[in-house]
């Protein structure tokens, strides 16, 4: 069944084609402690450390369901069209709001390795940037040289090469050199 064909989606949830954008919620811990505890889905990560830390699922869990934060984040969830409920995650982070306001956000993402290669990760790209659930105006992104999977989720999602850069991967425990991309909504 795709999912244009449900009729009422939950609340803060964004129709992504064959799954839905949902909130995280608790049940989720699980899978993101087996899925973020891959070597490979943290190493394409700044932020995840690896081996991932007994507590790092619940605490990101605790933290993506708290309202008002700077990060909304979103589950890619397929169980309503007979897919895996957790497929991966996607989040908008806001940038320079309380300083300038400039309705600006970083999108991030990452697909569990079972699932990769098969367009949810554009599919949710595609569907976050359609809702604008922010409201930005410029949305960037950041995709490490060598994973030029990710850089092609943008590029076919309409973002821009902007230049090269570095980031501090944890799970690496060293600077790697990025691709910064640019997407203007308005």
């Amino acid at each position: 069944m795709m999912l244009d064909k449900i009729a009422a989606l939950p609340e803060g949830a964004i129709a992504a084609g064959r799954f839905v954008l949902r909130p995280v919620r608790r049940s989720d811990e699980g899978l993101f402690a087996l899925y973020a505890g891959d070597k490979r889905v943290a190493e394409a990560t700044r932020s995840i450390p690896h081996p991932l830390p007994p507590g790092a699922a619940e605490a990101f869990v605790t933290r993506a369901m708290q309202a008002g934060g700077d990060e909304d984040v979103w589950v890619m969830d397929g169980a309503a069209s007979g897919l895996a409920e957790v497929l991966g995650v996607i989040s908008l982070k806001r940038m320079d709001v309380a300083k300038w306001n400039r309705d600006q956000s970083e999108i991030g993402y990452w697909v569990a390795p079972a699932f990769w290669n098969t367009g949810f990760a554009s599919e949710a790209v595609r569907a976050l940037i359609a809702a604008n659930p922010q409201k930005s105006r410029t949305i960037f992104a950041e995709v490490f040289q060598d994973n030029p999977g990710s850089a092609r989720v943008l590029t076919n999602a309409g973002f821009q090469y902007l230049g090269d850069a570095e980031t501090f991967s944890v799970a690496r425990g060293a600077r790697v050199p990025t691709w910064t991309y640019i997407r203007k909504l308005d």
